[in-house]
């Protein structure tokens, strides 16, 4: 793919009554004049049209062309949108005319990817647009909509801008080696810094299991005796026959999952097998499922009836146990007795996010942090240690081109350069 070409692709699900083709790069314009009865070169910038599009014979709809001019565009090239009216006859008519007249079909993504090589978002930000598109629920939308407004780039241009300044001055140390006894940077303030950063990163790593969580559903186990209800309480919360209910014991043997949304926040519900003494081979192998779901569970239901003692399980810190006993006058399953009192409790024990929270969503990113956590650690054992600028710039250096990695930025010469200069006035 080149950056030169000049893109065209359907930007719009098809189907619908309109349809919206989006074309990008340097001859956007006279491609689009060519199937348009306006000219669009010249034309202002950031203006509507109304045209009919023809193929030189025949008129073939009629629709709304929007202009945009580089760098004021989505990718920051000259881009036009197209907007007509939804028929796959007219969209596949058009992107073929479009084709005809220079443009080619964009790749899965090229778009964005343009976005990104031109300076119009970093790659944490194009990393988002997928995030925002895959959305489900009110949690998913806002984590994207945070990062590709900037929450994650925000955070680690703070964190960059200070380590360079400081890694700037030990690289300026080694320009002075035969003074043995010269340093600009100081060994306190690094210690303090690096301290600083170290436990801001740690956060923001730690944020990770939660925002896997929003975004994949929480997931919430229902463990319980046999023939206590948890069929019957996963059929009722999904308003669906999901799982079998008989009085039969160890009707269910392995684990069954289903997503709902409450309070626009997915939930990961997990049925598990009853846990019980059997000597029942693959009965058994389910209650150790259970076991298992129970702790990889965010939340658990833990479910008995009347007579019946709670199961002995082991939980983990940050787990959630809701108690339920069910076949009551407060709480029935089968007939929806309690379940609006237990959807508030769910929502309730969800993870909390506020405007100003940055989550981390995206392994790699997650990964990248692990890495300069590391690095920074290495930092803080070689000042300990009070080992030499020039080792201790190395491992600075490196974290500084792991938090790079996230935006997919990188730290130049010339930025090391200036930063020296910059500081020694």
């Amino acid at each position: 793919m080149s950056n030169n070409d000049t893109i065209c692709a359907l930007a719009t699900a098809p189907g619908g009554a309109l349809g919206i083709i989006r074309i990008s790069g340097p001859l956007s314009f006279s491609v689009v004049s060519a199937i348009c009865s306006v000219c669009f070169d010249p034309v202002e910038a950031n203006t509507v049209h109304f045209t009919r599009l023809t193929d030189g014979t025949d008129v073939i709809d009629e629709a709304m062309v929007s202009v945009f001019k580089a760098p004021h565009s989505y990718t920051g090239e000259d881009s036009v949108e197209i907007s007509c009216h939804g028929s796959r006859y007219i969209l596949n008519k058009v992107l073929e005319l479009l084709v005809q007249h220079g443009c080619r079909m964009a790749g899965p993504g090229e778009y964005t990817q343009r976005a990104y090589l031109n300076g119009k978002m970093d790659l944490s930000q194009a990393e988002a647009v997928a995030d925002l598109i895959a959305s489900t629920n009110r949690a998913t939308h806002h984590m994207a909509m945070s990062q590709l407004r900037g929450g994650i780039s925000s955070e680690l241009a703070n964190m960059r801008e200070q380590l360079l300044k400081l890694t700037s001055l030990l690289e300026l140390e080694l320009d002075f080696s035969d003074h043995e006894d010269l340093e600009f940077a100081d060994r306190s303030e690094l210690l303090e810094l690096a301290k600083t950063i170290d436990n801001h990163i740690t956060h923001l790593a730690d944020t990770f299991q939660t925002g896997n969580a929003l975004k994949n559903g929480i997931p919430v186990a229902i463990i319980g005796a046999p023939n206590v209800g948890k069929s019957t309480l996963l059929n009722a919360l999904l308003g669906e026959e999901r799982a079998i209910v008989s009085d039969i014991q160890g009707t269910t043997r392995d684990a069954i999952e289903d997503t709902m949304q409450l309070g626009g926040i997915s939930f990961r519900f997990i049925d598990t097998a009853g846990i019980r003494h059997t000597d029942d081979q693959i009965e058994s192998l389910g209650i150790e499922r259970s076991k298992a779901a129970a702790q990889r569970a965010r939340i658990i239901l833990l479910m008995t009836e009347p007579g019946v003692p709670y199961p002995d399980i082991e939980t983990r810190d940050g787990q959630t146990v809701i108690r339920i006993e069910n076949k009551t006058s407060t709480f029935q399953a089968k007939y929806g007795v309690g379940l609006e009192a237990l959807k508030q409790q769910l929502i309730a024990a969800a993870p909390k996010t506020s405007d100003s929270d940055v989550i981390i969503t995206n392994a790699r990113h997650y990964d990248a942090l692990l890495r300069a956590h590391e690095a920074l650690q290495r930092v803080l054992a070689g000042l300990d240690m009070q080992m030499s600028g020039d080792l201790l710039s190395e491992d600075l250096r490196q974290v500084l081109d792991i938090l790079a990695e996230i935006t997919g930025g990188q730290i130049t010469p010339n930025e090391v350069l200036g930063n020296i200069f910059s500081n020694l006035n």
